[in-house]
């Protein structure tokens, strides 16, 4: 599917939101990640994730779920080595190879992007150990993100874990995907974040920009049944909200129930791909 959208486009970012790792032969999926990097002339971003479902890695006959952490840390090390080595090798507990060709590489360079989703501990480790960008979710009760003084918590705990590693958090591209989202005609005394008038959300999303979150995930298809009401609500929320942000760059790209607002001083255009949720015709 991204490989047809590549052909289909020509500025969109294609983000997988998420790619779960453990679930893919490693070799296989970097070439994979890398031809289309080619085909795109180098606009993949690549949102992982480790899994969340036991019954999956049975099924697929894979390493134990309690060792997916291990298995996806072994993983992005193998993507970067084919990517970025011109003679790749790796002798790992999950993978060994060597003597390997290896082409093309990718077009960006070092190699394309990578967001790590997650919240716990060993999340925001591999973020700043293996990755570009945090792409956490705001509902998980565990490690909750709802608020803006959530979401500095959470910016502290990455950055601790970012100088350990020897960066800064300047470093990562910080993707916020909102628990939820509603552009309403009043807003409520007790309004949660997102929710309420386009005055009050565009404030809101200034406040997270201050933060230091570069990029918004907003969810239509929670209150829409189908791709008409989809595309009405992107509509809105260009029309009536975005104006009134002005935050140095132009939300785009809408295929899918969700659409990355990205906060970069040059406008471009963005696309989150969800595999288990796009509406595409």
């Amino acid at each position: 599917m991204l490989a047809f959208l590549a052909g289909q486009t020509q500025r969109i970012q294609l983000v997988t939101s998420v790619l779960i790792v453990p679930h893919r032969n490693p070799l296989v999926a970097a070439k994979q990640l890398a031809t289309l990097d080619v085909l795109s002339k180098g606009r993949v971003v690549v949102g992982i994730g480790v899994g969340w479902m036991r019954e999956e890695f049975i099924a697929l006959g894979l390493p134990p779920f309690a060792e997916r952490g291990a298995v996806t840390d072994e993983y992005l090390q193998i993507f970067k080595e084919l990517w970025t080595n011109p003679n790749p090798s790796f002798q790992g507990q999950y993978c060994q190879f060597d003597d390997l060709d290896f082409l093309p590489k990718p077009v960006q360079q070092p190699h394309p992007p990578i967001w790590v989703g997650g919240e716990s501990r060993r999340a925001l480790q591999r973020t700043a150990r293996y990755a570009n960008g945090w792409y956490p979710i705001a509902a998980n009760p565990q490690f909750p993100l709802a608020t803006a003084e959530q979401v500095q918590t959470g910016l502290e705990r990455l950055a601790a874990f970012a100088e350990v590693e020897g960066r800064t958090l300047e470093e990562f591209d910080i993707v916020y995907r909102l628990p939820d989202y509603s552009l309403q005609q009043t807003a409520s005394a007790e309004r949660r974040p997102f929710h309420g008038t386009a005055d009050k959300i565009a404030a809101d999303i200034r406040q997270f920009e201050a933060l230091g979150v570069t990029h918004l995930v907003l969810d239509f298809m929670r209150h829409s049944s189908n791709l008409e009401e989809v595309l009405a609500h992107m509509e809105t929320f260009a029309t009536q909200l975005w104006p009134l942000v002005l935050c140095h760059s132009l939300i785009v790209g809408y295929i899918g129930s969700q659409a990355i607002v990205s906060f970069d001083e040059i406008a471009r255009e963005t696309l989150l791909f969800s595999l288990d949720r796009a509406l595409v015709r």
